[in-house]
């Protein structure tokens, strides 16, 4: 005898017809139908994807500063050109006077909005970017981001024990048209207390005398050359892998660097603040090694919602010997697959 759940339908228990109703709408939902829906157009939001499937990988192109004089305009401010592809912007936050465990941070430590444009091989244009603001500043950011269609892939801390609390996020578009982009960004950026910049022309090179650390001992440390920034002392490392962003193959150094900068307090001792970046395999020996060298971690986070490899960052902050931390840091480095960078500049630089 049926009970009510079995009853008949033509000869057919129920469920049985209800499942064959249903195999024609599953047919429609399969991966391979999923796989031919439109993607979205062009414009400052991501656009046409690579994927694992075997989609041709759009790759840069390289450009001249003078391309990009439509989008130094719509930003208000002039960039210079890295390696010949990468169009970098950089928004120092020179109003700020942060303190981070009782350390005066200068800007070029840590408090340096940046914005990198790179144009690719169909005609769109990838913007990636990283920008600080304060916590009253954030949510104004933010919103002007989302009113320009500008997506956000991280917001997180460089720093900790800061007064005032800053944030960073990091910013992504890809688009038709560069100028829209950049005047997006502009328009997001002036919703916060960023200063212009202070004379029209390229950026000066700028050589602020360092003393009080002994940058060759910290070259010798870490294997690497470092350069001046302003009064810092920073060193670069590059991943050896190509890296890709949603199909996008990514210039070296774009996103996918390790970076570490050291401000003088003198008689040989530096503050250390700047990140790694790993992979996943990588991220526990390199959190072991900055913990037994005492360098503190900030935060352990990703920069990219589609990097291929999968790519992690941590922040860090260190006081003392700048010698002895860079040895510290170079247990750290050898763990990653990493190299010193091509003797141009890089983005974040």
């Amino acid at each position: 005898m049926l009970n009510g759940a079995q009853k008949r339908v033509g000869g057919l228990p129920r469920r049985l017809v209800a499942a064959a109703a249903l195999v024609p709408v599953l047919a429609r939902a399969t991966p391979a139908a999923a796989r031919t829906a439109p993607v979205r157009g062009p414009g400052p939001r991501p656009g046409p994807r690579g994927d694992k499937a075997g989609k041709a990988r759009l790759r840069p192109v390289t450009t001249t500063e003078a391309q990009w004089r439509g989008v130094a305009d719509a930003i208000g401010r002039q960039g210079s050109m890295l390696r010949g592809m990468t169009y970098h912007v950089g928004f120092p936050r020179t109003d700020l006077r942060v303190v981070s465990y009782g350390i005066a941070v200068k800007p070029t430590l840590a408090l340096v909005s940046s914005a990198s444009f790179v144009r690719y091989s169909d005609g769109t244009t990838l913007m990636m970017g990283d920008l600080v603001c304060t916590e009253g500043e954030l949510q104004h950011l933010l919103e002007g981001l989302q009113r320009h269609g500008i997506d956000q892939t991280a917001v997180h801390k460089h720093l900790l024990a800061q007064t005032p609390d800053l944030w960073w996020t990091h910013v992504h578009a890809h688009g038709r048209d560069a100028e829209e982009i950049a005047r997006g960004l502009r328009a997001a950026i002036d919703r916060t207390n960023t200063p212009p910049p202070a004379s029209s022309g390229p950026p000066p090179r700028k050589n602020t005398p360092l003393e009080g650390i002994d940058t060759d001992g910290i070259d010798d440390a870490l294997g690497t050359k470092g350069t001046n920034s302003n009064g810092v002392w920073r060193c670069v490392f590059v991943r050896r892998e190509t890296i890709t962003d949603g199909g996008m193959v990514l210039p070296t150094g774009l996103s996918a660097t390790s970076a570490f900068n050291f401000q003088p307090l003198g008689d040989g001792r530096a503050a250390l603040n700047g990140d790694f970046v790993m992979i996943a395999d990588e991220v526990q020996d390199v959190l072991k090694a900055l913990c037994r060298g005492k360098i503190h971690i900030v935060e352990l986070h990703n920069h990219g919602l589609t990097d291929e490899p999968r790519l992690f960052f941590t922040h860090l902050w260190a006081v003392g010997d700048a010698v002895s931390i860079a040895k510290a840091l170079r247990r750290a480095v050898d763990v990653t697959n990493v190299k010193p960078p091509p003797t141009e500049g890089l983005a974040g630089e």
